[in-house]
């Protein structure tokens, strides 16, 4: 592209009379595009903060691989040997065995009752296996469970159902009860509950709602003797060296086992939420490229208004002898520039404002509707790159028709428009 094509191309965005600010039809096509990519920008950005933000949250508690079974009960009794077994594996960092089970709460002598998830695992100590960082998550106490007598009697809960039930780590007591359908009261016919009587240990906080809310931790053999289990567990929660790592570790895992064993990565523990994460982004970006497209158009209105109101120059351009490839290149050079300058403000604008949204936390959320409590950001390079080339492409193909309308006048035609 030669210096004359350059310069008639700035000629025609600059507004008459010799101004050299740019046209007001030029200001708002540029407009169009800066509007386009930074909201496509701070969009993308949010969506994978959100999907970030609750992967993180959600691995807290939740391990990278979990070892099930099938069968009727749906518990592990064999565990030790299989526990051997996933250790051997290739990818596998630690494991251990955990019981999960539901039951019913009631603080002290309150009469308030609710259901919770309660969480067996092995008490702290030097051996203990770290499969999850929860344990990390501690406001108060520990996970030792130690209670008093030295036993593990204890139970660490989740901050906001320690609040809703107003207790104290070393000071009050809960009280948990879950119920056997296969033992029946032969007088009532009822199921018979069985009651556990806990102190508070420790509390902890993870950020998510819903273990905040609704989880109760106890030592593994309190668990079992509470979820009516004997020896045996709900299953083996594992940890890889990346979480990214999880799916192969788990197909190996699942080949070596076999059946009756069933395992589920991170990703599958929770695919629901995480599929619907990534339909709503996609979505959302599908719906923020129209604004990219009316951003052409307006391109495209605005080439040909120059067409229309430069027709004569451009014939006399032509009987001058300038090619018509010159005066195609002018329009790609004048479009090319709205599309250059708009990206370049919008993308300093979207990463401006993602910074100022996820740092400065100004979106504040409900925990109890969205798990976490402000709109998390995290603006991802190749985002940001797919949506500046894609910026750029869309505004160099937005002067391709008027460009050939252009160079497709003839130039004593031209000279005689009004």
């Amino acid at each position: 592209m030669t210096r004359l094509e350059l310069s008639i191309a700035w000629r025609y965005l600059r507004s008459r009379r010799g101004s050299k600010l740019l046209s007001l039809i030029s200001l708002i096509a540029i407009g169009g595009v800066t509007v386009a990519v930074s909201a496509l920008i701070v969009i993308m950005g949010v969506m994978n903060g959100l999907q970030n933000d609750l992967r993180e949250k959600i691995l807290i508690g939740s391990p990278d691989i979990r070892v099930l079974t099938y069968g009727e009960d749906m518990v592990m009794t064999d565990w030790p040997s299989v526990l051997k077994k996933v250790l051997r594996q290739k990818g596998v960092v630690t494991a251990g065995p955990f019981v999960h089970t539901q039951a019913l709460i009631q603080a002290g002598r309150h009469k308030y009752m609710e259901g919770v998830f309660v969480e067996g695992l092995p008490p702290d100590g030097p051996t203990t296996p770290q499969v999850t960082t929860i344990r990390k998550r501690a406001t108060a106490g520990d996970f030792t469970f130690l209670t008093a007598d030295g036993q593990h009697h204890g139970a660490v809960l989740g901050s906001k159902l320690a609040e809703k039930l107003n207790v104290t780590p070393g000071i009050d007591s809960i009280t948990l009860m879950t119920v056997d359908p296969s033992k029946i009261n032969p007088v009532t016919g009822m199921p018979v509950p069985k009651t556990g009587r806990f102190e508070v240990t420790g509390i902890f906080d993870t950020g998510m709602y819903e273990y905040d809310n609704s989880y109760v931790i106890v030592a593994l053999d309190q668990a079992q003797d509470l979820a009516q289990l004997g020896q045996a567990v709900t299953g083996l929660e594992v940890k890889t060296p990346t979480r990214w790592e999880a799916p192969d570790v788990s197909q190996r895992l699942q080949d070596s086992l076999g059946m009756p064993f069933r395992l589920q990565d991170w990703h599958q523990q929770n695919s629901s939420l995480f599929n619907a994460l990534k339909l709503e982004k996609l979505g959302m970006g599908v719906i923020l490229l129209l604004i990219a497209l009316v951003a052409a158009f307006n391109i495209i209105s605005t080439l040909i208004m120059v067409v229309t109101d430069k027709t004569k120059e451009i014939g006399i351009l032509r009987a001058m002898g300038m090619p018509a490839r010159s005066i195609r290149r002018v329009f790609f050079a004048q479009g090319l520039a709205i599309g250059v300058v708009g990206t370049g403000a919008g993308l300093a604008i979207g990463i401006a404002a993602s910074v100022l949204i996820g740092e400065k936390k100004l979106i504040p959320l409900d925990p109890a509707v969205y798990f976490i409590d402000h709109l998390p950001v995290s603006t991802q390079p190749l985002d940001v790159t797919l949506i500046v080339l894609a910026s750029l492409g869309v505004a160099a193909l937005a002067t391709i028709y008027p460009a050939l309308q252009a160079a497709r006048l003839y130039p004593v035609e031209a000279i005689r428009h009004e």
